[in-house]
């Protein structure tokens, strides 16, 4: 008896002991996690900044409108190619060397800008919108996959929470001092300054240890078990179930791929592992069609508002937007933090919905205190959305979590880069609120049918556990207990 009580305090210490050290381990990765989202903030700052100086820097350098086009277009088209092929560097390099190196060469792009001749700068600005639109997009999809492999599959919401928060802060300060900083120390002085930052971050990334790429090891941690009946939980639509389904079938489609069997890129492979994801993408690519309208429509509708100072209402939208995309990132970590749960598909199809409906509202001609609320909810649902879309992505075992965002990053550039054609041509000849309401309004359909085929898988899900419910327990097959099958 003294030894098997013994060996009962001795698992426990044992289990003491583990949860002791798992959550040290947990503290640990979660705060080389915020110095990386640091290091990530800054360069988005940079990033944000340069899109202001740089358009500023290309249309004072030519003196055509038709230039700053080009140089966003290959810019998209950069970012475009980038996510086609991020997933084969994933499976061959390390996410930590894809950060870093996507770094050095943003700054090394802005070195050569800064230093190249008058005669050279055409050709260096066309060398920075490729690099910058390149490597912005292999930073981005080389940190989202990887993130459970840097602090689990169980804070995966609140790290990709914590990181929209660090990049939509960097937006607010990079818009805001983009003009202040290019008026008063000039446009050298800005692109050093931007060169500076993708340093800090490329520092940042070299000092930090970081997990992910190489196909993670080959196989993904199986998602923790969600609570029975979650509607909020992660998993395909929804349903842990469905999840591990999917993610033994993209195995092995991941197997089949590597030697040599598979028939169809591994990216799309990645689309097919849970029901629903091609369709989530899709829906990514049309919310970017419709950002652009926005985008595009926004400088416009502020200088009917005010001709003489059309900057004011654009910087006033965007803090607003911000502060609600904040705003929403606080609940949503807090919500984790106390449920263990994410917001789930269902979050990123409601999302999507009320986040093209405010920015329709937006151009209605609301009064400006109405339009502030306008603006603070399109910031909440669009954060909503991205930690949705994101942790949903990274439901998919590592061998195939590279292509999918390298894919889903190639849709974005598509529609947004697509949407800035077609919205500047139909600018030209309809009001904002038109073309806004018709780019949101085609987002809006395509996520009702989102939200339509989660509803469906769901149903169906519930309609096969209740006949594997029935069947369980039938005397004729033997399942239950002997003791109750034999009576005597």
């Amino acid at each position: 008896m003294t030894s098997g009580t013994g060996s009962a305090d001795g698992s426990k210490a044992d289990e003491t002991d583990g949860d002791t050290r798992k959550a040290r381990d947990t503290a640990v990765s979660e705060r080389r996690f915020r110095f990386l989202v640091a290091g990530y903030a800054v360069s988005s700052y940079g990033t944000f900044l340069n899109m202001v100086a740089l358009n500023l820097f290309v249309y004072e350098t030519t003196g055509r409108a038709l230039a700053m086009g080009l140089f966003m277009a290959v810019r998209l088209a950069s970012g475009f190619v980038a996510g086609l092929v991020v997933g084969g560097l994933l499976a061959r390099f390390s996410a930590k060397s894809i950060m870093l190196w996507a770094n050095v060469g943003q700054g090394a792009v802005m070195l050569v800008l800064i230093l190249a001749p008058d005669g050279m700068l055409t050709g260096a600005l066309m060398a920075v919108s490729v690099v910058i639109g390149a490597c912005g997009t292999l930073f981005m999809v080389a940190l989202r996959s990887s993130i459970p492999e840097m602090v689990g599959e169980d804070r995966r919401a609140w790290a990709n929470s914590l990181s929209i928060t660090g990049r939509s802060l960097a937006m607010v300060a990079g818009f805001a001092s983009a003009g202040v900083v290019v008026s008063l120390v000039g446009y050298t002085a800005a692109f050093l300054v931007d060169m500076a930052t993708f340093v800090a971050c490329a520092v940042t990334v070299a000092l930090l240890p970081i997990a992910g790429g190489k196909g993670a090891g080959g196989s993904a941690p199986e998602a923790p078990e969600a609570p029975e009946g979650s509607e909020g939980s992660e998993g395909s639509e929804g349903s842990e179930r469905s999840e591990r389904s999917g993610d033994s079938g993209a195995g092995k489609d991941a197997s089949a791929a590597k030697s040599g069997r598979r028939r169809r890129p591994v990216a799309f492979l990645a689309l097919a592992a849970a029901p629903g994801m091609g369709l989530m993408v899709a829906l990514r690519g049309v919310d970017a069609f419709g950002s652009s309208s926005h985008n595009a429509a926004l400088p416009i509708y502020s200088t009917s508002l005010d001709a003489s100072n059309p900057a004011v209402f654009v910087s006033a939208f965007w803090c607003v937007w911000a502060l609600g995309n904040i705003g929403a990132q606080q609940v949503i970590q807090r919500y984790a933090q106390r449920t263990g749960r994410s917001v789930g598909a269902l979050g990123f199809g409601y999302g999507t919905v009320v986040m093209s409906a405010a920015f329709i509202a937006a151009f209605a001609g609301f009064p400006l205190a109405v339009t502030a609320v306008i603006a603070l909810i399109a910031g909440a649902a669009d954060g909503l959305t991205e930690v949705a879309y994101t942790s949903h992505l990274q439901t998919l075992p590592a061998t195939l979590r590279g292509h999918a965002f390298g894919l889903s990053a190639t849709f974005e550039n598509l529609g947004f880069g697509v949407g800035m054609i077609l919205v500047a041509a139909a600018l030209d000849r309809f009001s904002p609120l038109a073309v806004v309401g018709w780019s949101h309004g085609a987002a809006i359909v395509v996520a009702v049918v989102f939200l339509l085929r989660v509803a469906g898988v769901r149903r169906a899900e519930r309609t096969g556990l209740r006949k594997e419910e029935a069947v369980e327990g039938r005397p004729d097959r033997g399942d239950r207990d002997g003791a109750e099958v034999s009576r005597g």
